[in-house]
């Protein structure tokens, strides 16, 4: 802590207001709660007021603690702190776990905010750190960009149940569903009788207008659609409801993959915007690893957002939800023991979904990482599989942490010489 005493003022954030208290060293209160409009300029005024004839008559200095709450507290923690105060933000697992500090069941605004302000007074709580506005901005950015893929991938799941009504046999034509001739197609004609009732001309036309593998591949592309609708004649049942929803759900997909499309652009324009950045040139370093792409790395990096503040490997485990969640009272000791999961969980997907792409095979047959498949595969002959790949995320997370922490590109090191490596730092700094 800056200051050995200080005023603890505690804020309990909410959408449209907030409510403050102020709590001595000795953990009573200076006055009642006040409660913050955001939208009047007058009462954010009369609150930084407040705050400081507080600080003038106690003789302490002020620091506020807001709790996290995704986008609200960040307007006012802005305000607050170009104001000059020293503002912190508490994670909320922190006040929850502090949620029986009084005998009665009390839950409302201004008891949170008295009791936040006294548990900012201990002396060994943990604060958050505030990103800068770069990794805010990729944060955002990357934040919506899931929420998109996650929405379209609903309307993906949607399209294939009309199909599996309307059209079974389509399905299986593409080598996926969603690619741009597929969605052309459905776009168009949708359902069985209407392929059979189009000219083969402009079905072949739309095939080799986005497909562009030649005009054999859209001739061979038709008779397939043709047999297909043939036989959906006998199994299927296409109605009018089915023909408007595959055609919406269309649109709908098409429309998410150019906003997502977009939200990647803007984010590649951010990057290279700031090339000297030293959190641009963590993710370019992120980007080495194998099995992490650009949109990976951002946010991988994102969701970390300061790494200084991580000092090993478990700290960064832990804030991403992969430490286990231990079972223990008394004798007992839980065996089944799975991940706590509380940290970020779009870190989490990012990570799993690198360490699938590490345990995989190119389309030569080589492993992308052969040490982390190796890893995997020994592990998979007394572990499940699911156990044998939570491992290797913690592998990858160990990755991670130490090319962020010597500052150098990702290198696959078999175990021997990384043991090597190791003795021979050990030997120089003795």
């Amino acid at each position: 802590m800056l200051y050995d005493f200080y005023l603890s003022v505690g804020i309990d954030v909410g959408a449209d207001f907030s409510f403050m208290s102020i709590a001595l060293p000795n953990q009573t209160f200076v006055g009642k709660p006040f409660k913050i409009t955001h939208a009047n300029p007058a009462s954010l005024e009369k609150a930084v007021l407040t705050i400081k004839e507080a600080e003038e008559s106690n003789s302490l200095k002020a620091r506020i603690f807001l709790e996290s709450t995704g986008i609200y507290h960040y307007p006012l923690f802005c305000y607050l702190r170009d104001k000059g105060f020293i503002v912190s933000i508490i994670n909320p697992i922190i006040t929850k776990s502090s949620t029986n500090i009084n005998i009665r069941k009390v839950h409302n605004d201004k008891f949170d905010s008295k009791k936040l302000a006294l548990i900012a007074l201990k002396p060994d709580l943990k604060v958050s750190v505030i990103p800068s506005d770069l990794v805010l901005d990729l944060r955002n950015l990357t934040r919506e960009y899931y929420n998109l893929m996650d929405c379209r991938s609903a309307y993906v799941n949607k399209l294939q149940g009309e199909l599996r009504v309307a059209f079974p046999q389509y399905i299986g034509i593409f080598s996926k569903l969603t690619v741009e001739t597929s969605l052309a197609l459905l776009e168009k004609y949708a359902i069985p009788a209407a392929f059979l009732a189009a000219k083969k001309s402009a079905v072949i036309k739309v095939i080799s207008s986005t497909a562009r593998f030649g005009m054999a591949y859209a001739e061979r592309q038709y008779q397939l659609i043709i047999s297909a609708a043939r036989a959906a004649t006998s199994f299927g049942h296409a109605l009018p409801s089915n023909d408007k929803l595959i055609k919406l759900y269309v649109s709908f997909i098409k429309k998410y993959d150019q906003e997502v499309d977009g939200i990647l652009a803007a984010m590649h324009e951010l990057v290279d915007a700031h090339p000297d950045e030293s959190f641009v040139k963590q993710i370019h370093l992120i980007e080495t690893i194998r099995g992490a792409g650009f949109l990976s790395a951002v946010t991988v990096m994102c969701e970390i957002g300061d790494f200084s503040v991580f000092k090993s490997p478990k700290q960064l485990f832990a804030y991403f939800g992969l430490d286990p969640a231990v079972k223990q009272s008394g004798k007992f000791i839980g065996t089944d023991v799975k991940i706590s999961k509380r940290g970020s969980p779009l870190a989490r997907r990012v990570i799993h979904t690198m360490a699938l792409v590490s345990i995989g095979l190119t389309r030569k047959g080589v492993a992308n990482n052969p040490v982390l498949r190796d890893y995997y595969l020994s592990k998979c002959q007394s572990k499940p599989k699911m156990v044998a790949l939570g491992a290797v995320m913690h592998k990858v997370c160990n990755i991670v942490f130490a090319i962020l922490r010597d500052e150098k590109p990702f290198a696959v090191i078999s175990p021997s010489q990384h043991k090597l490596n190791y003795l021979q730092s050990r030997c120089l700094a003795a």
